[in-house]
């Protein structure tokens, strides 16, 4: 199975570019990860949540073996051992890939959320862009882990 992470706007932070490249580094041990990133709307409210799921969704192009994920704050927060399961099953039911999407500053489009097969809260507070990027990388990273039975987690 790979991973793919789509994010409106790229990572501008030097701490945050370290901490992905850093997990992503470290999940590439079990599955192909690819880290994309679209230009985020010049518009403002729902116009640019408009347009960027938009792009979110062309970027993502969904197939059928493939599971899009949203991160919201609207939806069920999962325990490292919940983020591991759901990545275990997918890959024993030979999903093609995991495709994540993160939004910009005003979130996700309900376009996208509708879309997705599945909402996941990072968790119940609200979390800057960059890192909530860097958060999901680590969960993925612990949940490898977790999966494989490595001491990571503990």
């Amino acid at each position: 199975m790979e991973i793919e992470i789509i994010a409106v706007d790229k990572l501008r932070s030097d701490w945050a570019r370290s901490g992905v490249a850093d997990y992503l580094a470290r999940v590439e041990r079990y599955c192909r990860v690819q880290w994309k990133h679209v230009k985020p709307s010049k518009k403002a409210g729902a116009e640019a949540l408009d347009e960027e799921g938009q792009r979110l969704l062309k970027t993502a192009a969904i197939g059928p073996r493939d599971r899009l994920v949203a991160l919201t704050p609207q939806a069920e927060s999962l325990a490292s051992e919940g983020w591991a399961n759901l990545l275990d099953e997918w890959r024993a039911d030979g999903i093609g890939r995991a495709v994540f999407v993160v939004g910009g500053a005003d979130g996700l489009s309900p376009a996208v959320t509708a879309a997705a097969d599945r909402r996941i809260a990072l968790g119940p507070q609200t979390l800057a862009h960059e890192l909530a990027q860097v958060v999901l990388v680590e969960q993925l990273y612990r949940a490898w882990t977790i999966v494989r039975g490595e001491p990571y987690h503990h």
